[in-house]
């Protein structure tokens, strides 16, 4: 693999995942759930995703590998915990491409209405033509990262520059300062309705796309430092965009769009609210632009996304759960293989799932990977003690575990609905854990620092059905499941970060990827890659 991706283009990979489909609906949608409350929930958001990225900044600086998420817990906590929460992470990250491949055709009903065979269902055309753009995000992938990064940081600037004059032409046109107490009052649906603006109204599944800085860490120029700072700069700059997007969105409404209540807004048409208010306030000049703006978003997003999960893909091939095959590297430094078997599965689920069951799957099961950062930094504390780190996470045995909490809170708050599509994800991936077993001996699987993950599971589980989101049964009343979970998690907390691998067994998988450093960077000198054998002292 190549190290080509410098700050900026780094910073705009994410700012590109998180800035994807969502940016012209995501206000709508946290209205719908929690009124004007909904400024809260991006502040409340923005930072949990904050506290997930803290944790793993630090990691990044002592282990910048390519496929970070589904990697780096093979360090902490060994083979079958990277293997369990890589494939629920691979799993949503193949939705992602799903879903802004599907964005874009919506986007483009006006130019082609032939694309759909009504509302939502994808005509046979359509369907071609949606495999066509899987394919051309694949190909553009496979010319290489240095290709990639600049195409994307192309097409990022015309995303951030757009919502930006967007929610700036709103504001300085028409503001209503009522809308912010008439109509149920700052908060009309309470703390649930900004809880449920969070997980499922939109708020986590725009800023979770900063993830994709951590899977391409492997390719980043200097990790120890611009990976950290990418992390933090990309949320910053997309929560101003977000919140004043929101702020602009609910200042904007008049009075016969609210006087059935926030949860009746409704517009009509592809471009959907924002296109419409700006259209009301007299902004036409922007409006112009919005469609050619949506499309190109969602591009970049979905070649954003399949760049990302081939890294993940790749790294699942390492951890062992796919097939050695997909480790290979093009003459370019990609995971060819890790792309096409990529693009065969985010374009099986055009077909096997409806739209929306794609995306109640895609936020939880991201979400739920993201919880082995938390406590891979306590165990890699333990393990790299005397390991140099260009940032450090503050206070991390408390900072950790309110992250670990947070994550937890987030899956909880998608609902029962969404915790029965992750869990048929978990068990597909725990029957190819056990065929994998089964071919190695379950003997060489780490079970041991795998005994937190069946607790959790049905813990959160338990949880989700007897609380009140997502079709739960209402025994746990908002409030005092916060509480609750908040315990719960904790206490696996503690388990989890007690239960990292032994010295021995660490050191054995570092010196194995201080060998595929080699084989695929050439050389560990300091400029290519200053990662923890440079500095563990175990050359």
């Amino acid at each position: 693999m190549q190290r080509n991706i410098g700050l900026l283009g780094l910073t705009f990979v994410a700012i590109s995942g998180i800035l994807g489909s969502g940016w012209l609906f995501a206000p709508l949608l946290a209205a719908q759930a929690a009124g004007p409350s909904a400024l809260l929930a991006w502040v409340i958001g923005g930072f949990a995703m904050l506290l997930l990225a803290a944790t793993f900044a630090e990691i990044a600086t002592i282990l910048p590998v390519a496929g970070g998420i589904g990697r780096v817990p093979h360090f902490s906590h060994g083979s079958v915990v990277s293997m369990t929460m890589g494939w629920t992470a691979w799993v949503g990250y193949n939705t992602t491409a799903t879903i802004e491949v599907e964005a874009v055709l919506r986007y483009s009903t006006s130019l082609a209405p032939w694309l759909y065979v009504g509302e939502d269902k994808l005509s046979t055309a359509g369907l071609g033509v949606a495999m066509l753009l899987l394919a051309v995000f694949t190909v553009l992938n496979a010319f290489g990262v240095r290709f990639f990064a600049r195409i994307n940081t192309t097409l990022t600037w015309v995303k951030i520059v757009v919502p930006a004059l967007l929610a700036a032409a709103i504001l300085t046109s028409e503001f209503r300062y009522a809308n912010f107490t008439d109509y149920g009052g700052f908060a009309p649906e309470g703390m649930k309705g900004v809880l449920s603006a969070i997980s499922t109204g939109g708020v986590i599944f725009a800023l979770i796309g900063f993830r994709h800085v951590i899977d391409m860490a492997g390719e980043a120029r200097n990790p120890k430092v611009n990976v950290p700072l990418a992390l933090v700069l990309s949320l910053v700059i997309c929560l101003l965009i977000y919140g004043g997007l929101q702020l602009a969105f609910l200042g904007a409404l008049d009075h016969s769009e609210l006087e059935n209540g926030w949860p009746a807004l409704h517009f009509p048409g592809e471009l959907g609210p924002m296109a419409a208010i700006a259209t009301a306030v007299g902004a036409l000049w922007i409006v112009s632009i919005l469609d050619t703006s949506a499309r190109i978003s969602s591009f970049a997003s979905g070649l954003v996304s399949v760049g990302s999960n081939a890294r993940l893909g790749l790294a699942m091939a390492q951890n062992g759960l796919f097939p050695k095959f997909m480790e290979t590297l093009s003459n370019r430094g990609v995971p060819l293989f890790a792309l096409m078997v990529n693009f065969v599965v985010s374009a099986l689920f055009f077909v096997a799932l409806p739209f929306k069951e794609v995306l109640a799957l895609n936020t939880s099961s991201i979400v739920l990977s993201f919880v082995v950062g938390p406590i891979a930094v306590l165990a890699f504390r333990r393990l790299l003690p005397n390991t140099p780190r260009a940032f450090v996470l503050p206070a991390a045995p408390v900072t950790g575990c309110l992250a670990f909490v947070v994550a937890t809170l987030i899956i909880y708050w998608s609902g029962w609905d969404t915790m029965l599509h992750l869990g048929i994800c978990l068990i597909l991936g725990i029957l190819l854990l056990l065929y994998r077993g089964y071919r190695v001996g379950m003997a060489e699987l780490d079970w041991r620092e795998a005994i937190w993950l069946a607790p959790y599971f049905v813990g959160i589980a338990l949880l989700s059905y007897l609380g009140s989101f997502g079709s739960g049964a209402g025994l746990l009343p908002v409030g005092p499941d916060i509480a609750v979970v908040g315990l719960f998690s904790t206490l696996i907390y503690i388990l989890a970060a007690h239960l990292r691998l032994h010295q021995s067994k660490f050191d054995q998988y570092m010196a194995e990827e201080k060998a595929d450093e080699v084989e695929e960077y050439g050389t560990l000198e300091d400029d290519i890659y200053e990662g923890p054998f440079r500095k563990t002292g175990r050359e």
